[in-house]
């Protein structure tokens, strides 16, 4: 039996995110040949201090609807919490993806979900960047996961967009319930339709996983069965959390083993390692993340999302937790 408590497993996940989104965010849309060239190979932060991207501020926009509305919320609470903290900002959305643009296009012109999120992006990894909270909140509860998944990504994504956000959702609440890395990886599988990109993206990557063991060999052949090169943006859904989780499967959930084989990976490098972080983190708990790593953080900077500056990852997983105290 785990002796890692809820807090220490939320504290990882928060943390996960936000590390892996600093760790990856200098190498974003390189490939892994090219990261190989420029680094040998990334074992830490690149740039000092470290700062994350859109995609712990989003995470922190969906665990403010949580706050305001607990765990029944829906669609509905979650597109609100973007008409009051995301539409009153006119400046650059530094950084943010085209699903988001698209959805905060269609909720300025009064349209809500799930038609919000009904547009040609709607098959990004954006809400699969941001569902962390949706994971922690849910306490080992995996359909409370997928169905707050499923809400907060209508207001922004459909189709594949939606069942990559539930996987990683799905994955971080089972991991919240004590899952190691093979069990929350069958039950992230096991939440999406077996039909979908996704579902045979996870299901690839688990096949290649079990099938090579030398790392450098690893990643090219994920890169080779999951990457789709000949698409000009590296954010499909499918490929991103498909790879995120097959790093955290070769790095059996160990933290530092599963964030650094993501980051390494290249491509959408931030948002995948920001996945597998929330992942892994909430596998091995805040205890497992090196310390300098956690030290290093800080609350973030809205670069993207203004209304988030000054929160820290920290704080936010604990407020989750407080919140899940609350509803048991």
């Amino acid at each position: 039996m785990s002796t890692l408590s809820a807090r220490d497993r939320a504290r990882g996940s928060m943390a996960g995110l936000a590390i892996g989104d600093a760790i990856g965010r200098p190498v974003e849309g390189l490939s892994a040949q090219e990261i190989q060239e420029r680094y040998g190979r990334v074992e830490g932060y690149l740039q000092w201090p470290p700062a994350g991207s859109d995609d712990t501020e989003y995470a922190l926009l969906t665990a403010r609807t949580l706050h305001r509305v607990g765990v029944t919320a829906a669609a509905d609470d979650f597109a609100q919490t973007w008409v009051d903290d995301v539409l009153p900002q006119l400046d650059d959305f530094a950084g943010g993806g085209f699903s988001e643009m698209a959805a905060i296009d269609n909720l300025r012109r009064g349209v809500r979900p799930p038609q919000s999120g009904d547009h040609i992006h709607a098959w990004s990894d954006g809400l699969a960047m941001r569902v962390a909270p949706l994971g922690v909140v849910s306490g080992g509860d995996r359909a409370l996961a997928a169905r707050l998944a499923v809400a907060d990504g209508e207001v922004s994504h459909s189709g594949e967009g939606i069942h990559a956000g539930v996987a990683v959702a799905v994955a971080v609440a089972a991991a919240m319930g004590g899952a190691g890395a093979g069990e929350a990886y069958d039950a992230a599988l096991a939440a999406i339709p077996a039909d979908s990109w996704t579902a045979r993206n996870l299901v690839a990557g688990r096949d290649v996983v079990a099938g090579e063991t030398d790392p450098g060999r690893l990643a090219i052949a994920l890169h080779d069965r999951l990457a789709v090169d000949d698409y000009y943006w590296a954010d499909l859904a499918p490929e991103a959390v498909g790879l995120a989780m097959a790093a955290v499967l070769a790095g059996d959930g160990d933290f530092q083993a599963s964030v650094l084989f993501a980051v390494n990976l290249g491509r959408d490098a931030d948002t995948i390692a920001a996945m597998a972080g929330c992942i892994a983190g909430a596998i091995s708990g805040i205890g497992a993340i090196p310390e300098e790593w956690v030290d290093a953080l800080r609350p973030v900077e809205g670069s993207c999302i203004r209304t988030t500056a000054g929160i820290h990852p920290l704080d936010a997983a604990d407020a989750l937790i407080d919140l899940l105290e609350q509803t048991r």
